[in-house]
């Protein structure tokens, strides 16, 4: 592979992985905001009152850095990966149009209500507005899970005589199983995140020893999703998930797990070093004949190794093996913190007990972390293709745009998304300082 062509990837790599982190909170955030808004609309509860406000400032914030640095990666399919786009234009163009006509839209409308008219309008009609921004944030996210997932399982296509891919049905795109499975695990993984952050913020807010009632309700409400997310993360949206990998994209399967060679009863990689050169995973501790189990629900099924297909098929298998087992790895912890904490709820010590409050607060970045391993082991292990099966990803990139080129307006992006996430960070970080509290003062003052 050339090296314009590495350049291409690490400059797509770094712009949508950074773009990625804003979608996940608005996605994970929005069932929250409905729900502090309407418990607002139905009763004279002037901590849900506060709370929606100060979560749909986050919100915002969120959701204007997202458009920000997603307008990059527009422009990459022009420039960088002109083949690509104008091989297969023609198909993902249609679900990308639709995320911009209805949801973006959607999004965007009525988030402008929530943050200008909120002082015009009626509490219920602020708490609709609420409920089709996080309908308009989850479509959006779905037209986006879709259009990948046509690239990792193409269907609903023919080949025109001029080489270029034509869409023949949109129904099979967008109603393909594997694209709902896919989108139903991101959903999850972005949920998780949300619930993770309002858990972390009102945590600090414990700490602190301020707006303890506001703390008390983030704590309360982002364990108990935290829980129920972090569950379905596993099962069944992620046991789905895998089952389409397994039958579609085997090759992907045998790097995330380093299995290098057919093996009947394959055992689950726990921890282990994949050595490519020697084709083996170096000090492995497995649990025997599970990979079987969960692949193909049979303990003595033979699962295919790496070694079954050419080299020049097979994914960074490094990459790939790493990003998903930190995804693994980061899912059972989540479950271990927000089943603790449920657990501690219960017994009414939750919003007193000081360790697992400072848990919940630092662990805020990591839910980020497992949806970014998770994005790396859906688009690395999908290599050498762009759309599998179909196009290979060397032959996607542009030919007439030099690697120096591409690092230049790279490095430039590192600099610009330096400045862009502290700004960012100064913002969130004023908010929460500032508090809900701050929020409702300033909301009942313009109604005087």
């Amino acid at each position: 592979m050339g090296s314009a062509v590495v350049a291409d990837r690490i400059q797509f790599a770094f712009t949508v992985m950074f773009h990625y982190l804003f979608p996940i909170a608005t996605i994970g955030l929005a069932p929250f905001i409905a729900w502090f808004a309407w418990r607002a609309a139905r009763g004279d509860d002037e901590v849900a009152r506060g709370a929606s406000v100060f979560w749909t400032k986050i919100f915002a914030i969120n959701f204007a850095v997202g458009v920000v640095t997603g307008i990059p990666m527009e422009f990459a399919f022009g420039t960088n990966w002109a083949p690509f786009s104008a091989k297969a234009g023609a198909v993902i163009g249609q679900p990308l149009a639709m995320e911009g006509v209805y949801a973006f839209f959607l999004e965007s409308v009525f988030l402008g209500i929530m943050l200008y008219g909120r002082r015009r309008v009626s509490p219920r009609l602020y708490a609709w507005s609420a409920t089709l921004v996080g309908i308009g944030s989850w479509l959006s996210g779905f037209f986006i899970v879709a259009t990948d997932a046509w690239m990792q399982h193409p269907v609903g296509y023919r080949m025109a005589s001029d080489g270029s891919i034509r869409l023949v049905d949109i129904g099979a795109l967008l109603f393909s199983p594997f694209a709902w499975w896919q989108y139903a695990h991101v959903l999850v993984g972005a949920l998780v995140a949300g619930s993770f952050i309002v858990a972390g913020v009102g945590a600090y807010y414990l700490l602190a020893e301020r707006n303890i009632e506001d703390g008390r309700r983030y704590v309360r409400l982002g364990v108990l999703v935290a829980l129920v997310a972090s569950a379905l993360v596993i099962f069944p949206t992620g046991d789905r998930n895998s089952a389409d990998v397994t039958k579609y994209q085997p090759v992907k399967l045998a790097a995330m797990e380093g299995l290098f060679h057919s093996t009947n009863g394959a055992p689950l990689a726990i921890i282990g070093m994949p050595d490519t050169q020697r084709r083996e995973l170096i000090d492995p501790v497995v649990v025997p004949d599970v990979l079987s189990f969960l692949a193909y629900g049979n303990f003595t099924a033979n699962v295919k190794g790496l070694t079954e297909y050419a080299d020049t098929l097979w994914p960074p298998v490094a990459l790939t093996y790493y990003a998903y087992h930190v995804m693994v790895g980061l899912g059972t912890i989540f479950i271990a913190v927000a089943a603790l904490a449920v657990l501690l709820l219960w017994r009414g010590r939750l919003t007193s007990f000081r360790p697992l409050l400072w848990v919940l607060m630092l662990a805020m970045p990591f839910p980020y972390i497992a949806n970014e391993a998770g994005w790396v082991v859906s688009e690395v292990g999908r290599q050498p293709w762009v759309i599998y099966g179909v196009m290979r990803t060397a032959d996607a990139a542009s030919t007439n745009v030099a690697a120096g080129e591409t690092i230049f307006t790279l490095i430039g992006y590192v600099g610009m998304y330096f400045l862009l996430g502290l700004l960012f960070m100064l913002l969130v970080l004023r908010e929460i300082g500032l508090g809900p509290n701050v929020a409702t003062h300033a909301t009942q003052e313009a109604e005087v």
